[in-house]
C-alpha cells in the first residue's frame, strides 16, 4: 500500500513559492497525522511533488526533516516509508526525557515570571480555543486536518515557550528534539486530542503555581507530564 492518493484530494494546483518547504512538511505531516496512513506505506517523491504542483526539490527537503522526527524512515535504494509506532519502551523512554526536560526548564523560566506569564497567558487562551473547536468538529464527523495541527501547535507552544524562556541553548536544542518525538507518539496513541481538555486544565494549573515560585511550578509540570504519560499508555493498550 502506498499513501500517495492522499495527498490528491485536498491539494491546491500549486502551493506559493515562499516558504514552500515549509507548506510542503505540513502537507506531509497533515497526511501522516491523519487516520488513513498505515507503517509501511511508501511515499514516493515524485507522487507527492506532482500531487502538490510542486518541484521533487522541497518535497525531498521535507521528507528529510521528516526523517529526523522519526514519523518516516529512509531505505536505501527504496525511498521512504511511513514509520512503524513507538514501541512501548520508547514511549517509556519520550516521558522519562520530558519528565527530566521539561519539569527542570519550568523551574528555570519560573524565575522571570513578570515576562514568562503574560505569554503564557495568551498561548493557553489559544490553546483552549483550539480546543474547543477539537471538540465541536469531533461532535459532527472526523476533526479537519489543518485544525488538527493547529490544535497540536497550539499545545505544544505552551511547552516551547518555557524552553525558550529558560534563556539556554542547549535547553532550546534539546526542545527541539523532544517535539519531534512527540509528533511520533500522536501518530502511535490518541492521546494529544482526546485529552485536549485535560491538557488545557493542566497548562492552567501550572501557571497557577507561578506565584508559589519555581519549585511549585516544576511540580505542576511534573505532574502534568505524568498524567499525560498515563494517558498515553491507556491509549496505546486499547
Amino acid at each position: 500500500m502506498t499513501t500517495d492518493s492522499l495527498f490528491t484530494s485536498n491539494s491546491s494546483p500549486s502551493i506559493e513559492r515562499r516558504g514552500l518547504r515549509d507548506h510542503v512538511y505540513d502537507r506531509v505531516l497533515d497526511v501522516l497525522l491523519g487516520p488513513g496512513v498505515e507503517p509501511g506505506s511508501r511515499l514516493s517523491i515524485d507522487t507527492i511533488a506532482r500531487d502538490l504542483g510542486v518541484s521533487p526539490t522541497p518535497v525531498r527537503e521535507a521528507l528529510v526533516q521528516l526523517e529526523r522526527t522519526g514519523l518516516v524512515t529512509r531505505v536505501a535504494n527504496k525511498g521512504y516509508t511511513v514509520a512503524e509506532p513507538l514501541a512501548a519502551d520508547q514511549l517509556e523512554a519520550l516521558f522519562d526525557a520530558r519528565l527530566v526536560l521539561e519539569s527542570g526548564s519550568a523551574a528555570i523560566a519560573a524565575r522571570n515570571p513578570e515576562t514568562l506569564l503574560p505569554i503564557l497567558e495568551k498561548a493557553l487562551a489559544q490553546h483552549v480555543k483550539l480546543t474547543a473547536a477539537v471538540h465541536d468538529a469531533s461532535l459532527v464527523g472526523e476533526i479537519p486536518l489543518e485544525l488538527l495541527r493547529d490544535y497540536f501547535a497550539a499545545d505544544w507552544n505552551f511547552h516551547h515557550l518555557i524552553f525558550e524562556h529558560t534563556h539556554n541553548p542547549f535547553l532550546i536544542d534539546m526542545s527541539e528534539a523532544i517535539s519531534t518525538r512527540v509528533h511520533r507518539m500522536r501518530q502511535t496513541v490518541a492521546t494529544g486530542v482526546s485529552d485536549a481538555e485535560e491538557a488545557t486544565v493542566e497548562h492552567r494549573a501550572i501557571l497557577d503555581a507561578f506565584p508559589d515560585g519555581p519549585e511549585a511550578v516544576e511540580a505542576a509540570m511534573r505532574s502534568h507530564i505524568l498524567k499525560v504519560r498515563d494517558r498515553a499508555r491507556d491509549d496505546s493498550i486499547r
